[in-house]
């Protein structure tokens, strides 16, 4: 049945009935047995990748077809690619109805009343694209919908007995990223699944947390992807606990933290580093200021000094809370974490970094050789440089560094913070054993919200005592687009696209060989392709007029798991051509009960 928005006049929610039954609004259709010739099927693959196409998935997913550029983030799923997001959607569908889960469907574009609610309208950054209608009245396009559903549950949840209770969608989203690049990895528009539960206390959201855990397990388990769960920052989303699932790829955004010895595994900007235990060494250098001409990088002034980067400190200017600059210094070879460094009371938010003339005007100096000496704004340095001694840092002037540097000496030791990104050989923070860096792609992400939504826009329910109570609030996300970007990452050669047999466009390619001039090869191909459709794969016959090179060149780079050739020569012995999309090399079947073979392979 349709619920109108507490603010949206024409704005509908599709919501289940009180049978159960679902009101499903653009159903995709059914994919499970569907087979199409290719002389009917509009497809247009590219030999050479395009020139902007930075990682291999976003490179593949147009030279095969999947998708077309319309503007900057912004792509059009074709027919090929439609086929793999049903698949993907169907396995969600399947395991989030398996937990328990109610599917409705929310509006992407949302009024600015329930964002002002939440006090996250100003708060969530430029990434909300927010517009006015013909009325003046300011709305924004959905990046994520715990307003929305937050203003269901107040609306439609009246009592305790109405919980625990799941509530999920598969919509598009619209996130306006400043650079959006990867393709539909990092794209402006994309779909995703997302789901909010709501619960009478902590316990029952533990509860529907591992619940949607497991269930998220079980659903990248399907998709035959290789993952590893970590722990997470809950970011603009909010809440106190939150883990993301990372499909491993060597092109991963994200880098992963983890120790085998202890099971300990987490996004870096999670990873809490404590101080060090060990004590600077006695100074041996003096203070000494140096010419540094051109050297504006760590890695310069480490070449132009023939010393390493890790005796180098680097300091990084970003907005203050209280001040135009707040200084955070770090070691050369490591990474500033933002995440923490957001954390720091004296930063503003959001973390920002200040632009070159601000840079000057805390310090009288550019960008490459400012220094912490002299400066009086407020400093903090990571715990890890703490221990520097005799190091080298920027003089505060133009092509000038001071080396021989040494705290509580040359300048006082700042506050000292956990600043910085892990690295390999980090001691793990369960105790036992050192970190390992890998990387990885987040495809889902839960998060355990506790009330911060429902407390502030009023979601209450009667408890047992007749009493009102704030609901506790889950929230569980799974990136549809771009779990299909992140599997062709982990899963391609040197020729294609190698798919997971349970997201492949379709199972088999058929290849006739002189099919037009065959009547022989045409029966055989026509009478494959019922069998193999009545045994339930989908099948794909490459009947186009092109010479088999061709063929098989789009074969491959279609990666469909299956390969069959048909020709005269074959035939002749009662046989045909079979080739898996990760095997080497073709070998001869028998052409009679050919799909019963097929079937025993799998």
């Amino acid at each position: 049945m349709l619920r109108q928005t507490a603010t949206g006049r024409n704005a509908y929610r599709w919501l289940h009935s009180t049978s159960g039954r679902y009101n499903r609004v653009h159903a995709p259709p059914d994919v499970a047995v569907s087979s199409m010739y290719l002389s009917k099927f509009p497809l247009s693959t590219y030999k050479d990748s395009p020139a902007d196409a930075e990682v291999i998935s976003h490179q593949l997913m147009l030279r095969a077809g999947l998708i077309r550029r319309l503007a900057s983030g912004l792509y059009s799923w074709l027919p090929l690619g439609m086929r793999v997001i049903h698949k993907v959607e169907r396995i969600i569908r399947d395991e989030m109805n398996r937990s328990g889960a109610l599917e409705l469907r929310m509006p992407a574009v949302q009024p600015a009343e329930l964002w002002r609610e939440s006090a996250r309208w100003d708060a969530y950054g430029p990434e909300l694209l927010r517009f006015k209608d013909r009325h003046e009245r300011e709305f924004c396009l959905g990046p994520t919908h715990e307003e929305v559903i937050t203003d269901i549950a107040r609306n439609e949840l009246k009592s305790y007995r109405q919980l625990p209770v799941n509530y999920y969608q598969i919509q598009t989203k619209f996130r306006d990223e400043i650079r959006p690049r990867f393709g539909v990895m990092r794209s402006r528009e994309f779909i995703m699944k997302d789901a909010y539960s709501f619960h009478t206390d902590t316990e029952s959201l533990e509860a529907g947390y591992q619940t949607m855990r497991s269930t998220y397990e079980t659903i990248f388990t399907r998709m035959q992807l290789e993952f590893r769960i970590v722990k997470a920052d809950s970011g603009a989303i909010g809440g106190s606990i939150s883990e993301e699932f990372q499909v491993l790829a060597t092109s991963g955004e994200d880098a992963i933290a983890y120790c085998d010895a202890d099971g300990f595994a987490a996004n870096v900007e999670v990873v809490n580093l404590p101080p060090l235990a060990d004590e600077a060494p006695a100074p041996s250098e003096s203070l000494t200021l140096v010419d540094t001409p051109k050297a504006g990088s760590i890695d310069d002034l480490a070449q132009f000094l023939d010393c390493s980067a890790k005796q180098c400190l680097k300091l990084l200017l970003v907005k203050g809370s209280d001040t135009p600059a707040v200084g955070l210094l770090l070691r050369g070879d490591h990474e500033l974490n933002a995440v923490k460094a957001a954390r720091l009371p004296a930063v503003d938010l959001p973390l920002t970094m200040l632009p070159a003339d601000a840079v000057h005007a805390a310090t009288g100096s550019i960008p490459g050789f400012v220094g912490p000496i002299g400066l009086d704004i407020p400093l903090y340095v990571d715990h890890s440089a703490t221990v520097l001694t005799d190091f080298v840092c920027g003089a505060n002037q133009k092509d000038k560094h001071f080396r021989g540097v040494n705290w509580g000496r040359d300048l006082p030791l700042p506050e000292a913070a956990d600043l910085r990104n892990a690295i390999d050989g980090d001691p793990s923070p369960n105790g036992t054993g050192t970190l390992q860096i890998a990387r990885g792609i987040e495809v889902g992400q839960v998060f355990q919200l506790g009330t911060k939504y429902s407390e502030s826009m009023g979601a209450t329910v009667l408890d047992a005592d007749g009493k009102t109570q704030t609901m506790q609030m889950g929230c569980y996300g799974i990136g549809v687009t771009r779990v299909i970007a992140a599997a062709i990452e982990q899963n391609h050669d040197d020729r294609g696209i190698i798919w997971p047999a349970a997201l492949a466009p379709f199972d088999i390619v058929v290849i006739p060989i002189n099919m037009e001039k065959s009547t022989l090869v045409a029966e055989q191909t026509h009478s494959l392709y019922a069998e193999l459709r009545a045994a339930g794969y989908d099948v794909l016959v490459d009947d186009r007029p092109q010479r088999p090179g061709f063929k098989f060149a789009d074969a491959d780079l279609l990666g469909l798991p299956h390969r069959i050739v048909v020709s005269e020569k074959t035939l002749s012995n009662q046989q045909i051509e079979y080739k898996s999309r990760t095997a080497s090399e073709s070998q001869l079947v028998a052409r009679a009960d050919f799909a019963q073979w097929l079937r025993a392979q799998d």
